[in-house]
C-alpha cells in the first residue's frame, strides 16, 4: 500500500475510533520505514488511547522536523498535559501558537494550562525546600520507629473489611522489583518500611492538612485506606483496583503511582508524585482530584512526611466547632 493511500486509510480509522488498529498497523512497518507522518500518526492514536508517554516518545523521535510543524507542537503538549508535566505542555503549545495563531483548540489549552503551570512551579519550590530541610535534619525513613504522629503498633485499624480488600501477604524483594517494573516508579523507602508494619490497610489517622482548598475540605483532605504491595488483594498496588487501573481507566494523570483511595470511590486520590524527581528518586505527596478536572493539591515532600502528618479527622470538626461558639 502506497503512503498515501496508507495515510487515507489511517485517517478513515482515526475517524471510526479505530485508535488500536491503527497503533497494530504502524507497529508492524520497521521504525526504519515509518516516515515523519506516519510516526506522527502513531503518536495520534497513542495520545487517543491514553499511552501518552509512548506519544512523546515518537513525538521526540522526529523532533528535529517537528520543531517547525504546528501539529507536532500540539501532539506533544497534548500529551504532556495528561500526565500533567504542565509546564512542557504549555510551552509546546506556546509554539504552536506561534506557529499557526488563532488556533481554538490550541487557545483553549493555553487558558487551561497557564495558571496550572504556575501552580507547578509553585509546589516545586515548596518541595524543594521542604526535602532539602529533610535532608539537612536526617531524618527520612525512619517509620520503624515512633515518633511524633507516628506510632507502628497503633497506625493500621483492624477490621475484616480490610484483612478482606486491603492487607497483602508480606512480601519479598522479588516483589518490590516486580511491581515498580510494572509500575514503572521506583518505590520509596519508608513507603516499603511501612508496609513492613503491616502490607497495606487501613490507617486509624485519615486526615491530612492542606494549605488550600479540596472538593473535601478547606482546609485538609481524607483518606480511607493505603495501597500494599501485591497484586492479590483488590486495592493493593497491582490489584484489580491498583494504581495502573485508576490512571487508565479512571484518567488520573501518570504522574506517578495511586497510594491511597479517598471516601469518595474513586473520585479523588492520593498520588506519589515522581514529576519534580524522576522516576528513581524520592517522590513528593498529592491530592489529585478527578471531580475538579484532576486538579492537583501538593501535600508533602515524601511519603514519610505524609503519614507524620494524619491527623484524627475529628481534630477539623472541633476547630470548626471552636470557631462558631
Amino acid at each position: 500500500m502506497m503512503e498515501r493511500e496508507l495515510l487515507e486509510q489511517l485517517n478513515i480509522w482515526h475517524e471510526q475510533d479505530e485508535y488500536n488498529r491503527i497503533i497494530e498497523h504502524i507497529q508492524n512497518i520497521p521504525e526504519s520505514d515509518r516516515s515523519y507522518e506516519l510516526v506522527g500518526q502513531l503518536a495520534r492514536a497513542y495520545n487517543n488511547t491514553g499511552r501518552y508517554r509512548e506519544a512523546i516518545e515518537q513525538l521526540l523521535s522526529v523532533h528535529e522536523r517537528g520543531t517547525y510543524d504546528p501539529l507536532w507542537q500540539y501532539r506533544l503538549g497534548y500529551a504532556y498535559a495528561y500526565i500533567a508535566s504542565y509546564e512542557k505542555a504549555l510551552l509546546a503549545f506556546e509554539r504552536a501558537n506561534e506557529l499557526l495563531p488563532h488556533d481554538d483548540s490550541t487557545l483553549e489549552f493555553l487558558e487551561m494550562l497557564r495558571p496550572k503551570a504556575e501552580k507547578m512551579q509553585q509546589d516545586l519550590q515548596r518541595y524543594e525546600a521542604e526535602r532539602d530541610e529533610w535532608e539537612r535534619r536526617g531524618t527520612l525513613n525512619h517509620l520503624r520507629a515512633a515518633s511524633g504522629t507516628y506510632t507502628p503498633a497503633t497506625f493500621w485499624e483492624q477490621s475484616d473489611y480490610a484483612l478482606d480488600n486491603h492487607v497483602s501477604e508480606p512480601f519479598d524483594e522479588e516483589m518490590i522489583v516486580s511491581i515498580e517494573r510494572e509500575l514503572g516508579y521506583k518505590l520509596p523507602a519508608s513507603y516499603i518500611q511501612l508496609m513492613h508494619t503491616q502490607n497495606g490497610g487501613v490507617p486509624t489517622l485519615t486526615a491530612f492538612p492542606t494549605q488550600e482548598e479540596t472538593s473535601w475540605a478547606e482546609d485538609h483532605i481524607a483518606i480511607t485506606s493505603i495501597s500494599g504491595i501485591g497484586r492479590v488483594k483488590m486495592y493493593s498496588l497491582g490489584g484489580e483496583f491498583g494504581s495502573r487501573f485508576m490512571i487508565e481507566d479512571w484518567g488520573y494523570p501518570d504522574l506517578g503511582i495511586v497510594i491511597c483511595d479517598c471516601p469518595s470511590a474513586g473520585h479523588d486520590v492520593v498520588m506519589l508524585d515522581y514529576r519534580f524527581c524522576g522516576s528513581e528518586g524520592e517522590p513528593c505527596v498529592v491530592h489529585v482530584d478527578q471531580e475538579d478536572n484532576y486538579e492537583i493539591t501538593y501535600l508533602a515532600a515524601n511519603f514519610e512526611a505524609f503519614v507524620r502528618g494524619l491527623v484524627d479527622p475529628d481534630t477539623f470538626e472541633i476547630d470548626e466547632d471552636e470557631q462558631d461558639s
